[in-house]
């Protein structure tokens, strides 16, 4: 299929500025909830003993992934060994301002290790600054060596930073470069995912079989969780994932 040109996308983007379109498909939740979520823990101070903890609070909670840093990769994809979570590491992590080569090879190295899923970031001050096809040719290459490989690829896109022409347009490039998903953000920056933003990342992308949506920062308790579902999410990271499960599991009120 020909890929859309720079062109095509902004004019497809400024549309959507003005008249974001409706949901091509009503939004279900689909239990368990565990499927939803990606447990992370990218904290510097993080020892190996703290991941192991996480890893095996994963695959007690039949959690989707364990996202870590890519140091302990190794480690995860040895202590998930045969339990059906997940390994999930980051690339051009936090600021997303590497060249292309090195998200390259981190994630080919990591892929090597042991990774299924990469989540890598958008070179926000290049899509800030209008170099729409540096963008794609970037998230390109990075999604096309994940999928070499068989992996996930997700692409942050550090929405707290972006207007919604930004927005809009960063989720199309990523759409047309193939990723998996596009994700709010990294956590490191000055804000998570907001239902809005989920909203028009769905809206944009088109419905779960199309492309994936992951809320991520600021998901703290289920009532956080389950909006966020609501609004378009099919994936959650949160480095609360065992207590909102717990929360969910003393089934108080899902409104």
């Amino acid at each position: 299929m020909r890929m859309k040109t720079i062109s095509e996308i902004i004019e497809t983007a400024t549309k959507y500025h003005h008249d974001l379109p409706p949901l091509e498909q009503p939004i279900v939740f689909k239990p368990p909830l565990s499927k939803y979520l990606d447990c992370a823990l990218h904290d510097p101070a993080a020892t190996p003993d703290r991941v192991k903890k996480l890893c095996d609070d994963a695959i007690e909670n039949h959690l989707a992934t364990v996202f870590i840093n890519p140091i302990f990769v190794p480690l995860v994809k040895e202590r998930l060994s045969g339990s059906g979570v997940h390994v999930g590491t980051i690339a051009g992590f936090p600021l997303g301002g590497y060249p292309t080569e090195i998200k390259v090879k981190e994630a080919s190295l990591y892929l090597e290790q042991g990774a299924d899923e990469i989540d890598m970031v958008m070179s926000v001050g290049m899509l800030k600054a209008g170099a729409y096809q540096l963008v794609m040719d970037d998230v390109r290459q990075v999604v096309d060596t994940v999928h070499a490989s068989g992996g996930l690829c997700k692409v942050i896109l550090e929405t707290c930073l972006l207007d919604k022409f930004e927005k809009i347009i960063a989720c199309l490039i990523c759409k047309e470069a193939g990723a998996d998903f596009v994700k709010t953000s990294t956590g490191f920056s000055t804000g998570g995912a907001t239902i809005e933003d989920i909203d028009l990342m769905r809206r944009v992308v088109g419905p779960e079989d199309q492309m994936g949506v992951k809320a991520a920062g600021g998901i703290h308790v289920l009532n956080d969780a389950l909006s966020m579902i609501k609004a378009g999410a099919n994936r959650l990271g949160t480095r609360l994932a065992v207590g909102i499960l717990e929360e969910y599991h003393r089934g108080l009120p899902i409104d």
